[in-house]
């Protein structure tokens, strides 16, 4: 009897094939032989439209906001489908932004992003995306709405609190950059 891999996972996997790394996405209908790939990674966690990532940042950790950030996200109808507390170090803080890295304010952000610890979360929630950047409100907490996360917990743009990503694309992105498979539930 031929062995497959699991039809009903629904997630990317990093696959080697004859010594090649090739990205490779399962879908339910797959069924693919087991000896015909070596899993090498499973960080890869599928986000389309209904998930997304935030970092509870080093300012809101350090002032004992994490827990009415978090109490707020859920109270929302976002559902925790991984979290962590960390320190980011100064190279991944980089590697983490570097789509800022022209950016005036780039060095400054890697700083104080790798300044003290910090909480990545990924949430789901139908539309969570946009959802989510309605609930932290706009970047510069002086403009964002009343009741938002960064209008009530923000000092400044350069410590808003939390980050959103701003598209699915980039929630697929940035939650693969902290979670690997192992860490989700559900």
């Amino acid at each position: 009897m031929k062995e497959f891999l699991p039809s009903n996972l629904f997630s990317f996997f990093l696959l080697q094939t004859q010594n090649q790394e090739t990205m490779f996405a399962l879908d339910k209908e797959s069924r693919i032989p087991a000896n015909t790939f070596s899993l090498i990674s499973t960080s890869i966690i599928l986000m389309a439209g209904n998930r997304t990532l935030t970092i509870i940042k080093p300012d809101a950790v350090s002032k004992g906001y994490t827990g009415k950030i978090i109490a707020q996200i859920m109270e929302a109808g976002f559902a925790v489908k991984a979290m962590k507390l960390m320190h980011l170090t100064e190279k991944e803080a980089g590697v983490f932004y570097e789509v800022h890295k022209e950016r005036p304010f780039y060095g400054e952000l890697v700083a104080f992003m790798s300044s003290g610890p910090c909480v990545p979360m990924i949430l789901e929630k139908d539309n969570a995306v946009a959802d989510f950047r309605k609930l932290i409100g706009a970047t510069n907490p002086a403009e964002a709405e009343a009741g938002t996360i960064r209008a009530l917990y923000a000092e400044n743009v350069g410590k808003n609190a939390v980050h959103g990503s701003d598209s699915d694309e980039n929630a697929l992105i940035e939650g693969n950059f902290f979670f690997n498979i192992t860490e989700m539930v559900g």
